[in-house]
């Protein structure tokens, strides 16, 4: 998996015979051309508005795990309030979640207010700083057939960006696109060519689990109603936030998997609950497979594993081998084992 690079250089020149004088024998000049640089990359129009959408929208993007599943989510104000999805958080114990932001920071976050019927809620951050936002959109700025845009955390591929339309606008104000919406993608934002959050993605409708081109996103025009409805509860939060966020934190620590009843099956890494490997044994299996720190596993045997429980209740079944995949750089790659 080892990126390849090319590297080019040229030098050229010129042969070219200067004008006869007289009856001299023509002279033969020599003239070295200006080496030449690759011109600054040129999109279409289309390209661009993506490029300008993703850039402007992907770093208020956020992964929410809760330890027993995670989701995405968007920051709606600098001082770290999220919008997300009511199912994406309810696991959490107590409404507390982990909070990983574009840039790999990883952050408490407190889970503020929840809508179970518009499948939407609230996280409060707990950080002493600013984020990079979102702003909704308005009502005028949703119509069907506008190009739409979908960034989130598909099989824990953070940062994953997905195009479409707007295919139609339910009744009940709920977004229909053909979008690809995966498990991951719940909370995170559809957006216009504007970079403007038009809706929260929230489902898809699947005839055998993947996607097949119709998913649901609740409108902006119910988040900023649901927003308003908690104004006051978000101001507190805020406030308790800040004192929180200067009181020694408690990091997520990265464990190695309990060890199993036959020591055979140890993969030799340290990996935090939401399965990114921190640390590889030396001489270990997993070192010998070439997985390295930042690798998440994602799925075993071609099933989605989800934390570290999952991975453990497979180690302890002591299989004679396995299929694992895992992420890295935003790729997926497989393994196979044998123990």
């Amino acid at each position: 998996m080892k990126p390849a690079y090319l590297f080019a250089c040229a030098l050229s020149c010129c042969l070219v015979a200067a004008p006869p004088v007289g009856k001299e024998s023509s002279w033969a000049a020599l003239s070295f051309a200006q080496p030449s640089f690759a011109a600054t990359p040129k999109f279409n129009p289309t390209e661009q508005t993506r490029i300008q959408v993703y850039e402007k929208a992907s770093p208020a993007v956020v992964t929410i795990d809760t330890g027993n599943g995670s989701g995405s989510g968007s920051i709606i104000q600098e001082q770290g309030l999220v919008l997300t999805n009511h199912h994406v958080v309810s696991g959490a114990r107590q409404g507390v979640v982990l909070v990983i932001t574009a840039d790999g920071q990883r952050h408490r976050g407190q889970v503020l207010a929840l809508d179970r019927r518009n499948d939407l809620a609230l996280v409060q951050i707990i950080a002493d700083r600013r984020f990079p936002t979102i702003p909704l959109a308005t009502s005028r700025e949703i119509r069907v057939g506008q190009e739409v845009y979908a960034i989130g955390s598909p099989f824990g591929l953070a940062g994953t960006f997905t195009t479409g339309i707007l295919s139609r606008i339910a009744p009940n104000g709920d977004l229909q696109t053909d979008a690809a919406i995966n498990q991951g993608n719940s909370g995170g934002p559809l957006l216009n060519s504007q970079g403007h959050l038009i809706g929260v993605n929230k489902a898809i409708l699947s005839t055998g689990g993947g996607n097949i081109g119709i998913g649901f996103a609740t409108s902006a025009e119910a988040a900023q109603g649901f927003i308003n409805q908690h104004r006051d509860r978000i101001a507190q939060a805020r406030n308790a936030a800040l004192e929180l966020a200067r009181q020694p934190q408690r990091q997520p620590q990265a464990r190695p998997p309990a060890p199993s009843r036959d020591s055979r099956h140890s993969l030799g890494i340290a990996i935090t609950s939401d399965l990114v490997i921190q640390q590889v044994q030396q001489g270990s299996l997993a070192a010998r497979l070439g997985l390295r720190p930042g690798d998440r596993i994602v799925a075993i045997n071609r099933r989605r594993v989800y934390d570290i429980r999952d991975l453990l209740s497979f180690l302890n079944s002591r299989p004679g081998g396995a299929e694992i995949t895992f992420a890295r750089d935003r790729r997926l790659a497989t393994v196979q084992i044998r123990f």
